[in-house]
């Protein structure tokens, strides 16, 4: 009887990982189409990043209910309850992540029509290529248990940052160069911001595989720079949308 059950918790434990690495690659699979739609100004496709969202969304309600199903029934320790925590916290991260993407697709959709020169969002391009490098590294650093790699994706998040602040004041000259711009470039902003933070939740998710595999957290403080807070112009609630 106590093989059966340790085999039973195991099939369990497995079952929750699954449904965090399916989780993983909707929410990937948002943020590429959401920066493929603003690329290409492809609205329909923007329009079903914003429809998919749910489904992201519901995959969250089901790790989150498997897993406290699982800790009340068989009150695991150690590791075992580090694995269950950490597919709790990745999950709202990429629940998170989801949104982010959302919000992308919500601006694609505002700036439809709009003069919009396609070198307005090369930045925009570049820096969604390192943020979608860091959740594709920091998915397969959970799904192979591999804390270095997680610690790879964490030194990562400065990267992003810098590229962010000088996409910031990039987009700030193009909008001063010509007042057509202005629109779009605010809009870019958001979306750039939006990126920014989906390599925010990357990086946590890092934090959260390290400590899950390890059993303690990364001793570093964080390593960030983002300047963009430190110009004349703010444009608040970047991240909503």
């Amino acid at each position: 009887m106590h093989d059966h059950i340790v085999s039973a918790f195991d099939i369990e434990l497995k079952e929750v990982g699954r449904k965090v690495v399916e989780m993983g690659g909707q929410a990937e699979r948002l943020v590429i189409d959401s920066v493929s739609a603003l690329i290409r100004r492809d609205t329909a496709l923007a329009q079903r990043v914003i429809l998919l969202d749910a489904t992201v969304d519901q995959i969250h309600r089901e790790i989150e209910e498997k897993s406290i199903l699982v800790i009340a029934k068989r009150q695991p320790v150690a590791s075992d309850l580090r694995e269950l925590v950490a597919a709790i916290r990745i999950a709202s991260d990429l629940e998170r992540i989801g949104d982010l993407a959302k919000n992308v697709g919500k601006r694609v959709l505002a700036i439809e029509g709009e003069y919009h020169p396609q070198k307005l969002v090369r930045g925009v391009e570049h820096m969604s290529e390192l943020v979608l490098e860091q959740l594709k590294m920091v998915l397969d650093a959970y799904a192979g248990k591999d804390p270095a790699k997680a610690i790879d994706v964490w030194r990562q998040d400065s990267g992003v940052d810098t590229m962010y602040t000088s996409l910031f004041r990039e987009l700030l000259t193009y909008m001063m160069e010509d007042p057509r711009n202005i629109s779009v470039c605010t809009h870019l902003l958001f979306c750039a911001k939006n990126i920014e933070r989906i390599g925010d939740h990357a990086t946590n998710i890092a934090e959260t595989v390290f400590y899950m595999v390890e059993g303690q957290i990364i001793s570093d403080e964080r390593p960030k720079a983002d300047a963009s807070s430190e110009t004349s112009v703010a444009f608040p609630g970047a991240a909503q949308g």
